[in-house]
């Protein structure tokens, strides 16, 4: 939403700030300016000029120099290029920027320099020039703003310009064009008499409406036109009027500088003035030409499945049965509230309309433009949630303008069709209350003063205040109690502990879970990484992954940006082998990656519910680390998460994407949790990743019910410990895990820790068997453990190994 500072004072005259007073304190009271722009930044000294004569330039055939009434006691000599400049052009008044004076840009259009241009006293081949005729790009304007502007040349002013005056004035530009950030609650302020309202308040300033004269002829609409509404449920209020005896022509140059100012270009003195009270009032319109009405009829209904519509754009819309249409005796004549049909449009040639202002259901127009493939600037406003009550009077306003520009004749009367009127809301008002929720002391007066500042009315006799229905936002206690605040202050509201039971709020305990695997994978060196939901069905090839995979089961986009965006990934591990593949192509050597991210699994397909969306811990690293640099990461985890117990490691998992001889699944307490392992080298490969890498990934949701925050804390030993470290040959078919099952079934209550510090395969091994290497702690609580009874445990250890078929080392 944008309007001009110029707008506002029309409705708020006494309105006297600067560009950032006003910035600041519009957005202090809840109507968020983003940004402004001075349409006269850079504009310096320049001045209204009169063109006294034109002569050939003697050295340049190109040249001009002409003599040039600025004002002042003698006349300037000015050389220019310009092409409209020419002997014709004598006693034309030209904006002219003086010796030391300053322009916006070039008049090229380019690129407006920061510090605009300054123009100084020089010579042209020869001749003196004393300043600069300007072209509408040089004055930081262009032709969308100015549609009387010559393509090439000087920009020409209105005749009755007075010469010495500030041409700057003189074309609107004294000017500050606001950008807003407003709220979808905020309906009215998508608006410049609801944006000017908050600018009065916010001020306190009177806030002037425009004044809606009554407008019309003799004759009666309804001798001229019928309406129908079917569907009063997406069609609330409908309001029609009709001009006759059309005049089409530019509209005045306020209504074109104000639209222009808006982001919306001028055309002609019907559509500028349709458009201008859709920014003027928030509520759009809708001109149809009457003689192309069949039966001159208008019908509001739903269109048929499969029906095609042309649209002014030209382009045709597929239907259906949700959408609601506007149609005549015959036909389907325009989307109701998105755009108007080709075959109804308003041309040249007409002379009779159909003046529509009308409210329709927000949810609907926004679900229609959807399935058609159009949003506009109107229903991006319908969509909203428009207050029927403005319908009237922005289409009485459309035709008091129509009269006052004298673009046609008004018939007399309206049509208005409002079943069911929307009446004011009534609040409860408690001044106690709301200064206990906003923890402050503001007396019940300045209250009221603040609700009458916004047009807020008050029943003294039941305590309520009543909001007008174009106050779409106010439904209970704090709504009432915000205005309150964003008026008093919210700068002055002082700080104030929390009262009550509530407790002080915190993390849910998924989100707990969540943030301690972040903390053990950047504590292990891992850093986050982000990718996208959204992959190609390729990535399944590329990862070697079955033709009857249930990972290929996806979720389809219904309207991807392509290809590569056109399913919900399945598995994480496409993300992080691009993100490792794209580390490695950048000569990065060792690289740890991490990412907590959903996959989308579908429950059925085609789909019938919304898809088991399951968080992935997924973790990927080439360059320093293997296999058991990723497993202790893993275990790291559990350990911290509160995992106690001893992960299991499958290797019979089906990964094709894995190394089938370095891949494993994780099985914790007897259920899979997910899988880790070194990456395919075909996969590797297709990556483009040149060296070794390793991936884990945790299915979140399956561990929460074996994570805990709950510790027992020990005191420290008071004994100290006995250490053991065996060396065993293997069968190459043993899994250090059953190792360390054995030891730890059979190592007792003395057991305290083992470690894995050794395995060699080679020649001085028997063949089919690795050397693998132990340390053993053990410690007992309430005394020195003797050599007898750390001997006994260890007799327990190594018959149990003994039964693997693994033997001492000699």
């Amino acid at each position: 939403m944008n309007t001009a500072l110029s707008w506002i004072k029309a409705y708020v005259p006494d309105l006297d700030v600067t560009a950032q007073e006003y910035t600041d304190a519009m957005t202090l009271t809840g109507t968020k300016v983003e940004g402004y722009s001075c349409l006269d930044k850079n504009l310096e000294n320049i001045v209204v000029g009169e063109v006294l004569s034109v002569e050939r330039h003697p050295d340049a055939d190109k040249l001009v120099v002409c003599q040039v009434n600025v004002g002042a006691d003698a006349p300037v000599q000015i050389v220019t290029g310009a092409p409209n400049i020419t002997e014709a052009s004598v006693g034309e008044k030209v904006p002219v920027v003086l010796d030391g004076g300053r322009v916006a840009g070039g008049h090229d259009g380019g690129a407006l320099p920061e510090d605009g241009i300054k123009i100084k006293k020089g010579k042209l081949r020869g001749v003196e020039s004393c300043g600069m005729m300007c072209s509408i790009e040089e004055l930081g304007a262009d032709r969308d703003m100015y549609p009387d502007a010559p393509e090439s040349g000087i920009y020409i002013l209105p005749k009755d310009s007075v010469p010495g005056e500030d041409a700057v004035a003189v074309m609107g530009l004294r000017d500050v064009v606001f950008e807003y950030e407003i709220t979808s609650n905020r309906v009215d302020c998508y608006s410049v008499i609801g944006i000017a309202r908050e600018a009065a308040a916010t001020f306190k300033k009177s806030f002037t409406a425009p004044s809606v004269a009554k407008t019309g002829n003799d004759e009666d609409i309804n001798d001229y036109l019928k309406v129908r509404v079917e569907n009063s449920q997406l069609c609330p209020r409908y309001c029609a009027r009709m001009v006759k005896n059309i005049k089409l022509a530019p509209s005045p140059q306020w209504m074109q500088r104000r639209l222009a100012a808006s982001g919306i270009r001028p055309i002609n003195n019907i559509v500028d003035i349709t458009n201008y009270v859709m920014e003027e009032y928030g509520q759009p319109m809708h001109a149809f030409n009457y003689d192309q009405l069949a039966g001159h009829e208008i019908i509001v209904k739903c269109a048929k499945d499969g029906d095609v519509f042309q649209t002014l754009d030209g382009q045709e819309r597929k239907l259906d049965s949700t959408i609601l249409m506007i149609n005549d005796g015959e036909k389907e004549v325009g989307i109701a509230g998105i755009m108007g049909g080709e075959n109804s449009k308003i041309t040249d040639d007409v002379t009779t309309m159909v003046f529509e202002s009308a409210c329709f259901n927000g949810t609907n127009i926004r679900l229609s433009a959807k399935k058609v493939g159009l949003r506009t600037d109107a229903s991006g406003k319908y969509e909203k949630g428009l207050d029927p009550n403005t319908a009237e009077e922005a289409v009485n306003r459309a035709c008091q303008l129509i009269e006052e520009l004298g673009a046609g004749e008004v018939i007399g009367g309206i049509i208005d069709i409002y079943p069911v009127k929307k009446e004011e809301k009534r609040i409860p008002f408690d001044a106690a209350r709301i200064n206990r929720l906003l923890g402050t002391d503001i007396p019940e007066a300045d209250m009221l003063e603040y609700f009458k500042m916004i047009e807020l009315g008050y029943d003294a006799d039941t305590k309520e205040v009543i909001a007008p229905t174009w106050r779409q936002d106010l439904e209970r206690m704090a709504d009432v109690a915000e205005e309150v605040a964003r008026f008093y202050g919210y700068d002055k509201i002082p700080t104030t502990l929390p009262s009550g039971e509530a407790t002080t709020g915190k993390l849910s305990y998924k989100l707990r879970i969540e943030e301690l695997a972040r903390e053990i994978a950047e504590f292990c060196g891992f850093s986050q990484g982000m990718t996208y939901s959204f992959e190609s069905p390729k990535v399944f090839d590329k990862m070697l992954i079955p033709a009857d995979s249930p990972l290929r089961a996806t979720v389809n986009i219904s309207n991807p940006l392509g290809e590569d965006f056109s399913v919900m990934r399945t598995t994480s591990l496409n993300g992080m082998l691009t993100s490792l593949a794209t580390n490695y192509n950048r000569r990065n050597k060792d690289v740890r990656l991490y990412e907590l991210a959903n996959v989308y699994r579908p429950i059925a397909l085609p789909l019938t519910e919304l898809p088991d969306e399951r968080m992935q811990f997924t973790l990927g690293m080439y360059g320093d680390g293997d296999f058991f640099t990723m497993k202790g990461v893993v275990e790291e985890f559990f350990d911290k998460a509160g995992m106690h117990k001893k992960p299991h490691y499958d290797p019979n998992g089906e990964h094709p994407y894995l190394h089938p001889g370095r891949k494993a699944d994780i099985v914790y307490d007897g259920t899979v949790v997910g899988f880790l392992g070194e990456v395919h080298p075909d996969v590797a490969d297709n990556y483009k990743i040149g060296d070794r890498a390793y991936v884990a990934v945790i299915d979140m949701p399956s561990i929460m019910d074996f994570t805990t925050f709950d510790r027992k804390y020990t005191g420290i030993a008071k004994f100290p410990a006995v250490t053991r470290d065996i060396s065993m040959v293997v069968p190459k078919d043993i899994l250090v895990g059953q190792i360390e099952d054995i030891i730890e079934q059979r190592g007792g209550r003395f057991l305290e820790s083992y470690k894995l510090f050794d395995i060699y395969e080679g020649a001085q091994v028997l063949a089919g068997h690795k050397s693998v290497a132990y340390s053993i702690t053990f410690r007992a609580k309430d005394h020195t453990l003797e050599d007898k009874e750390v001997s006994a445990v260890m007799n327990k250890i190594l018959n149990g190994l003994g039964g693997l078929g693994i033997e001492l080392r000699g």
